[in-house]
């Protein structure tokens, strides 16, 4: 019998108080934190339970109302890409054959400009018309859809009139081309084989020069010599052939399209040759002579007094 009394107490001793004397027994159990009123341990779960409806009650707004959100975002940042940074040009013509292809899209680097980088010799840019180079091209009429894509930079611009050339001299060059070629640019012979469309010579039927370009302009030509209405063809225009660095909207660097095509565009290394810069650096040089000669009759000038007994 004894085996069935464990824990049981003696009849002689009395019995222990129940926790919570004279509570309910739910009342003892509530009792688990006695330093917080009774009150606040009552109000405590309804207000847990309150916050619980509030959070479950928010829900994520629908997809369809945070797309006008995201169309709208996505539009901004590419109107000021396009606008600031880099934008697609179509190839409208043969012109810059075999380097570019009717129908090929670049990209065009408009950034650098901003921060006064001027065109450099060798470089294919895009460049608004200086007046007169296009008036025998008509513009088509775009429908609305694409002046939009257009005016963000998704697809070029019908209205625009661009053209696409390369620089050939600079602002100080002297550049000529007689009979069937060479260009010559400040006296150095250019080697264009790997550009100049096959089949065509250097001048293509217009010799011309030599020319001095002035400050601030560039010389431009087509690769296709014999398919190009470039700086030859307009030396009766303002400017005498020449575009100012003003007009340009900035150097196509890469083919974007088709895909097959893709490549980037960069300088030949005739244009990097020894000597054609010659005629540009001697100017720095004469100037920082003339400067310098000046500073040295001064300082001898004031060690002479030095020198002299008073």
């Amino acid at each position: 019998m004894g085996d069935f009394a464990v824990g049981a107490r003696s009849g002689t001793e009395e019995p222990e108080e129940p926790a919570g004397h004279g509570e309910s027994p739910q009342a003892a159990t509530r009792s688990v934190h006695p330093s917080q009123p009774r009150s606040a341990q009552s109000e405590r779960p309804a207000a847990e339970e309150e916050s619980g409806r509030v959070t479950k009650g928010k829900k994520p707004r629908a997809f369809w109302k945070e797309l006008p959100i995201l169309i709208g975002i996505a539009l901004l940042l590419a109107l000021l890409i396009k606008t600031f940074l880099v934008q697609a040009f179509s190839i409208p013509s043969d012109s810059m054959q075999n380097t570019l292809q009717r129908g090929d899209r670049v990209l065009v680097d408009k950034l650098t400009p901003w921060f006064g980088s001027k065109p450099e010799r060798g470089e294919v840019v895009v460049f608004h018309d200086p007046g007169g180079w296009l008036n025998e091209a008509p513009t088509p009429e775009p429908n609305p859809v694409q002046k939009v894509l257009s005016f963000i930079g998704l697809m070029p611009s019908a209205e625009e009139k661009d053209l696409i050339k390369r620089v050939i001299a600079v602002g100080g060059d002297t550049v000529e081309c007689q009979g069937t070629g060479p260009v010559k640019v400040n006296g150095k012979a250019l080697k264009e084989d790997s550009y100049v469309f096959p089949g065509a010579t250097p001048c293509g039927d217009r010799p011309f020069g030599p020319i001095h370009v002035p400050k601030d302009r560039i010389w431009v030509m087509g690769d296709h010599r014999d398919d190009s209405l470039d700086s030859r063809y307009h030396q009766n225009l303002k400017g005498n052939g020449t575009v100012s660095v003003n007009e340009v909207v900035g150097r196509a660097f890469t083919i974007a399209w088709p895909i097959n095509r893709w490549s980037t565009l960069p300088v030949p290394d005739t244009f990097d040759q020894p000597g054609i810069n010659k005629a540009m650096a001697a100017a720095p040089a004469a100037l920082g002579l003339a400067g310098a000669v000046p500073i040295v009759l001064w300082r001898r000038r004031r060690l002479t007094k030095e020198r002299t007994p008073g």
